[in-house]
């Protein structure tokens, strides 16, 4: 099975963890409403098991909560969607909230993640408002249910992974990404002074593309790698889930590249605080 079918089905049972948990009943009460056996229960909700499209709707309306079978159906279509091609159609039917989960997971198994964001501040470094903003924007682009609270909780809880000392990140941002603004201007003065802040600290290593530094070559987009084993590319209409080793490789290199050309600790404070002082609070 592979590592990310797996963190799929983590996540999906997960939420139907928390959708139980929320209406205030034990499995054992939910397996005998649904003519269930408790196992059953117990290995959907801790990812032991693949759950039917009946198995879910009978799930959410067991525990009161019909309005979430079409985010639940979500869910279990980003399982489907394994292979290197994921479209957003499928990952984000039940609207954002399933995709973040996915993320959730995939930063527990992971050890190190490095990562270029091109035009926008990298999710494990987000504010709550920056990432609402965000979700409800791309929500009304696709015309998916917005599940923006949901989505930025998940997001915020991804970022625990950030204090636990067995992992380590090293991200690039290029400068660009401190001056494109899809938030109003107090969120982006937040978000700043969060990003100054993270710069230094242990286990995070954030390095900023200068305009007008010379490059050996050029950032393309956006992408992330997960220890030298997956590479995730963002694109309008899909994901590339890359795990072959010449595409990891490839974008290795691409990485410690653009990496040469990065400042870093007091230079990237300095370039931050540009940003930040450029943006009109008046």
């Amino acid at each position: 099975m592979t590592t990310d079918f797996q963190s799929a089905r983590e996540a999906l049972g997960a939420r139907l963890r928390a959708l139980r948990t929320e209406a205030g009943m034990q499995g054992k009460q939910l397996a005998a409403a649904l003519g269930w056996q408790t196992s059953k229960v117990s290995r959907l909700q801790n990812g032991k098991q693949t759950p039917t499209r009946e198995d879910l709707a009978g799930w959410a309306h067991g525990v009161g909560r019909p309005d979430a079978v079409a985010e639940l159906h979500g869910l279990l279509a980003g399982l489907g969607a394994q292979g290197r091609h994921r479209s957003w159609r499928r990952q984000l039917a039940g609207g954002h909230r399933g995709r973040q989960e996915i993320a959730v997971r995939q930063t527990e198994h992971t050890k190190e993640i490095r990562g270029l964001e091109v035009s926008r501040v990298p999710g494990l470094f987000q504010t709550p408002e920056y990432a609402r903003v965000l979700f409800d924007a791309n929500a009304e682009f696709r015309g998916i249910p917005p599940t923006t609270d949901a989505a930025v909780a998940a997001r915020m809880r991804r970022q625990e992974a950030l204090y636990d000392p067995e992992k380590t990140f090293r991200f690039l941002m290029c400068e660009a990404a401190l001056y494109h603004r899809a938030c109003p201007v107090d969120v982006m003065a937040e978000q700043l002074d969060r990003l100054y802040n993270l710069v230094g600290r242990r286990r995070i290593e954030l390095g900023i593309l200068p305009f007008g530094a010379q490059l050996r070559r050029t950032a393309p987009h956006a992408f992330w790698v997960y220890d030298r084993t997956l590479v995730i590319v963002e694109t309008i209409s899909e994901e590339l889930w890359l795990t072959g080793h010449e595409d990891v490789g490839l974008y290795e290199r691409a990485w410690e590249w653009l990496a040469e050309s990065a400042e870093y600790g007091a230079q990237a404070r300095r370039l931050i605080g540009r940003a930040r002082a450029s943006l009109d609070l008046t």
